[in-house]
């Protein structure tokens, strides 16, 4: 299996700075591309950002320009700097990692996600 745990969420003022973290462990040779989503209260979970294998990134344009995802491979951490935060960034972050297509990993669904971290930005 593969685990995924966030860290680095908090309580932080209007264009303040967060770094999340997401460790991952288990059978990591199983994941290929991650990304972050949130989901804020009321609403439907969103992409917020992704990068693949070989580091391409991907944002949401809601963030482009103030957040920033990272990974390290030998590490098997996902990393997202947030910046210049916005009340409306209030959520509870997941990290998700998507399965490689590899026979070894034909067990597992196709994606993994952590139990997230809640952000909170006040105005």
């Amino acid at each position: 299996q593969v685990q995924l745990v966030e860290s680095g969420g908090g309580l932080v003022q209007a264009g303040g700075s967060l770094r999340l973290s997401c460790a991952a462990s288990g059978d990591t040779f199983c994941i290929s591309a991650m990304g972050w989503y949130r989901q804020a209260p009321g609403k439907e979970r969103e992409l917020v950002a992704s990068i693949t294998s070989g580091g391409n990134t991907n944002y949401a344009d809601s963030v482009k320009g103030r957040f920033t995802i990272s990974r390290d491979n030998a590490k098997n951490t996902l990393y997202l700097q947030m910046n210049n935060l916005k009340p409306e960034d209030t959520a509870v972050y997941y990290c998700k990692a998507d399965r490689q297509l590899h026979y070894l990993c034909s067990a597992y669904g196709p994606y993994f996600w952590g139990q997230g971290t809640q952000v909170t930005v006040s105005s």
